[in-house]
């Protein structure tokens, strides 16, 4: 705990002395990389030395669920990059490990994610005995159920679902089909048998505006923001939250990778990796647990 200290006031005589940094870049200097070592306090790292990349990226996904906005995240993150840099050059630590991070890799390796516990708070929230709550619980379990993008979920029609398959038009306009559970299947009968039944045809979109038109983006993505705050979720979410989610989850128990890459509807394994990553704890004590020789 004295060498966190003692390193970090290290660090702020150095953006005084040889930076000459203004007092108020100093100020927020300072703030962010203690906020960084009370992190690392709380895990018991007692020196940097023993910071890796995997915890720099925990401590950004703990700045991204408090909500913070980017660009605080990312001043974060630079301070990290400069302090870390410091500590080579002071020969603290022998490799600098957040030089290997770009911007772009950071936010691919942080989507937000809900925990199971937080899903079910979201899913109970829509009243289902009114015609758009009903319809609300559909979308919500829909997306949750396969993964879908929000803009999939807007153009789904009722011919485009079957007894466990969902037909989805993704990007490019490439038909893909993906496996339904069957919550979301009962939610979405609920919804057609008591709120739809004026439904001219299986051709007609699944889900509908107050008047009667193809829901759009935007509708989904407020009433995503409404029913997390009505469920006193603290996390910055959106429908692509659950898409996160439902890929995490899937990965946490067991599913293969390539598998979860057709239902998502990726073109390259590389932006479904980054799953990985977000699931490496579990991972951990799963190897620790069936591996003969651990």
């Amino acid at each position: 705990m004295e060498d966190l200290s003692f390193f970090v006031s290290g660090f702020i005589n150095y953006l005084q002395s040889e930076k000459g940094l203004l007092k108020n870049s100093i100020e927020a200097y300072f703030r962010d990389i203690s906020n960084f070592k009370a992190f690392l306090i709380k895990k018991n790292i007692k020196n940097f030395s023993k910071v890796t990349e995997n915890l720099i990226i925990e401590y950004l996904d703990f700045l991204k669920n408090k909500s913070l906005a980017s660009s605080t995240i990312c001043r974060n993150f630079v301070v990290i990059k400069v302090f870390f840099r410091f500590l080579k050059k002071e020969g603290e630590i022998k490799n600098d490990i957040s030089r290997y991070f770009d911007m772009p890799r950071i936010w691919q390796l942080l989507p937000n994610v809900l925990t199971s516990f937080e899903v079910e708070s979201l899913l109970k929230t829509p009243d289902i005995n009114t015609k758009l709550g009903c319809r609300d619980k559909a979308i919500l379990e829909l997306i949750y159920a396969t993964g879908i993008r929000v803009s999939e979920a807007c153009t789904i029609k009722i011919l485009d679902i079957k007894d466990n398959f969902i037909k989805v038009k993704g990007k490019g306009n490439k038909d893909r089909f993906v496996p339904i559970g069957k919550k979301a299947l009962e939610a979405i009968d609920y919804y057609l048998i008591n709120f739809r039944k004026d439904s001219k045809n299986e051709n007609d979109f699944l889900f509908l505006s107050k008047n009667n038109k193809k829901i759009d983006r935007i509708t989904i993505f407020l009433m995503v923001k409404d029913y997390a705050k009505k469920a006193d979720i603290k996390k910055n979410i959106s429908p692509h939250t659950l898409r996160h989610s439902f890929a995490t989850h899937l990965l946490e128990n067991g599913a293969d990778l390539r598998l979860i890459q057709d239902m998502l509807g990726h073109s390259d394994i590389s932006t479904t990796d980054k799953y990985t990553h977000i699931s490496k704890k579990h991972l951990l004590k799963t190897f620790e647990k069936f591996h003969p020789r651990p």
